[in-house]
């Protein structure tokens, strides 16, 4: 209070109103945490004229989220939801105003805990007076705080914003990746090196950090030069959330009598479930964020083991109580339908105990189960497929690429030695990764042959593409050819990069058949410049559903690239799975789509339930890792 007393008058003496009006906040957050809510009051409410005068409307929307919390504390909760709301209108007003996408989800990110607040608030008020539907608005707001991004991404896709974008400004955007890479690469064995507290080792890291910093930017400058230089952009409109993000009937007008939607927001108290069905809705009160997420760590870790262990029945069965007990008995024979949060986003929903079971049960058994970014992101993605006309051929795969010269198919020798710069940057980052992932560079995975050839025996020769060692290529990953397919599927490496997610990808061959090396490292940027108009992509990889976990957008990865692209649903994995299990799931999998005529929700459920039911691949390490996320119908 002395130094916010001595900074007051100096403000006021030079003019400087938004410094005025920041400082008086500030006595105001002191006051409300001494208890004296009445004097922190007066404080914030002298601040917010002086906000709106000088046009600080972040300052605004930060006095108003104070005083919605300060008249909460006091009992005073509808006032609360006036103040909470203003300042929720004002932060979407600012969202929009952002051009660039990254500065928009950074953004989104640091107010989360306005939406969050005003979830709880909503569920306060529920309690006083359930007639109001409060929880109804709460769950609107919980889909307005979440997957914004990806929604006006897939706008965005339906309007090819970045497909066909002029391709002297996409060769700029993979220079700048390769070179982000390529410092990111050094700075990280750095990092990890002996030296790296020597004073010169220090400064060489800081230096590389501006550098990567300086490129991150002027990589966003030309993503949004290509946007903004597409003749459509113009004529696309921010989706409304007021409007376009969905409310309780617009949600149970994309379910159906068999499907029951279970969202999740997890907060620092307390957490939230809401259950809907077509002509329902429940909603249920959790345990808080922390405990929660610790709980599904501990889960996610014990999966990670061949054999069912005690303690991973144990772990199941108390992440189940913790988000699954309030509904254990309104989930039948459900198809469940998952938008998670959090630490959530991580973990198998299949493998989770049925609590209605006496033993250890998993949940797949009686439930087929999709996952979803938001509810909202499904009618997006709907509105666009009602157009499309399904492509003319089944099924193409690229799978059992050629990784090395040492490889025994490689049938010459190289006709130089010397490697091209940019692909020199390439493998450099391609062998960090490696490194990040606990491998020794990129070994061949033997059973992605066999089971693509399994599964290709499936399909008439004319309906299908082969695209396997030397032709599982960065070519042929991008090839024009790949629209005429209504399945891709992609047997090989994969990664993500959890600092940044552009530079997560898939790894296609590296050397042609003489050894020659090649271009193979298909990036998250590569997936945004492509047109895969495909029903079903599978990425039969490692971690492919993983990626940055972002405030108010969630896992942010390959799967959003793959659903830009243009995917109606994608299979990706939590895990570093098994190379043989996987092979026996994917050609199950396929023989469930194909034979038996199930949509891939249904296959991949049927899949694994059959590698459970086997006592070689009985742990769900070896069938728990896949999920499917988007389209279920």
């Amino acid at each position: 209070l002395e130094y916010y007393n001595t900074a007051l008058p100096l403000y006021r003496a030079i003019g400087n109103r938004s410094g005025e009006a920041t400082t008086l906040v500030s006595f105001g957050a002191v006051y409300s945490a001494l208890g004296e809510k009445p004097k922190a009051l007066e404080y914030y409410n002298t601040a917010l004229p002086l906000y709106r005068a000088v046009g600080n409307r972040s300052g605004e929307a930060t006095t108003l989220g104070h005083i919605a919390s300060l008249e909460r504390s006091r009992g005073n909760l509808q006032a609360a939801r006036t103040n909470i709301e203003a300042a929720i209108k004002i932060i979407e007003e600012l969202r929009t105003k952002i051009d660039s996408q990254e500065l928009r989800t950074s953004y989104f990110a640091t107010v989360q805990g306005y939406y969050k607040f005003y979830i709880d608030l909503l569920m306060e008020l529920h309690k006083k007076d359930p007639s109001k539907a409060y929880d109804a608005l709460a769950l609107h707001i919980s889909e307005r705080s979440r997957a914004r991004t990806l929604i006006e991404l897939l706008n965005e896709a339906n309007a090819k914003i970045l497909k066909g974008a002029n391709p002297e400004l996409i060769k700029q955007e993979r220079s700048l990746l390769q070179q982000i890479d390529a410092r990111d690469t050094l700075r990280r064995d750095l990092q990890t090196s002996s030296n790296k507290n020597d004073p010169t080792t220090k400064a060489t890291i800081q230096k590389l950090t501006t550098e990567i910093s300086n490129l991150l930017s002027q990589y966003q400058e030309v993503q949004a030069k290509i946007r903004t230089t597409n003749p459509q952009y113009a004529t696309l409109t921010n989706p409304d959330p007021e409007n376009d993000i969905l409310k309780l009937p617009q949600i149970q007008q994309q379910l159906d009598k068999d499907t029951l939607l279970l969202q999740y927001s997890l907060g620092k108290e307390r957490s939230y479930l809401w259950a809907v069905t077509p002509t329902s809705m429940q909603t249920y009160t959790l345990a808080g964020g922390e405990e929660i997420k610790k709980a599904a760590e501990k889960f996610h870790t014990s999966l990670q083991q061949e054999t069912i262990s005690d303690l991973s029945i144990k772990n199941a069965k108390q992440l189940s109580k913790l988000i699954l007990a309030p509904v254990a008995d309104k989930l039948a024979l459900k198809r469940l339908v998952i938008v998670a949060d959090g630490g959530l986003q991580t973990i198998p929903f299949a493998a989770l105990a049925d609590l209605t079971a006496n033993k250890y049960q998993p949940l797949l058994i009686n439930h087929e189960i999709v996952n979803l970014p938001s509810a909202s992101t499904i009618a997006f993605q709907r509105q666009q497929l009602t157009k499309r006309q399904p492509a003319p051929k089944a099924l193409a795969i690229l799978a059992d690429p050629v990784y090395s010269a040492t490889d025994s198919r490689v049938t010459g020798r190289p006709a130089n030695s010397q490697i091209a710069p940019n692909l020199e940057l390439e493998r450099s980052a391609l062998n960090r990764s490696a490194r990040s992932l606990k491998r020794d560079g990129w070994d061949r995975l033997k059973n992605t042959a066999i089971e693509a050839k399994e599964i290709l025996k499936l399909i008439p020769s004319t309906k299908s593409l082969e695209a396997l060692n030397f032709d599982a290529n960065y070519n042929w990953a991008t090839s024009r050819a790949l629209t005429q397919f209504r399945i891709l599927h992609f047997a090989t490496h994969g990664f993500v990069n959890q600092d940044q997610p552009e530079l997560s990808g898939i790894v296609l061959s590296l050397v042609d058949k003489k050894g020659n090396p090649i271009s193979g490292y298909l990036r998250l940027g590569d997936l945004f410049n492509q047109d895969y108009p495909a029903e079903l992509i599978v990425l039969s990889a490692c971690e492919t559903g993983l990626g940055k976990n972002i405030n108010g957008e969630g896992l942010v990865g390959l799967t959003r690239g793959l659903m830009y692209a243009g995917a109606a649903r994608v299979a990706v994995s939590l895990w570093q799975v098994n190379d043989e299990g996987t092979s026996v799931l994917m050609q199950e999998f396929y023989k469930q789509m194909l034979q038996q005529g199930k949509t891939p929700a249904e296959a991949l459920r049927a899949a694994q339930r059959k590698l459970w039911e086997s006592s070689d691949w009985h742990s769900p390490y070896y069938w728990a890792g896949f999920t499917v996320q988007g389209e279920w119908r």
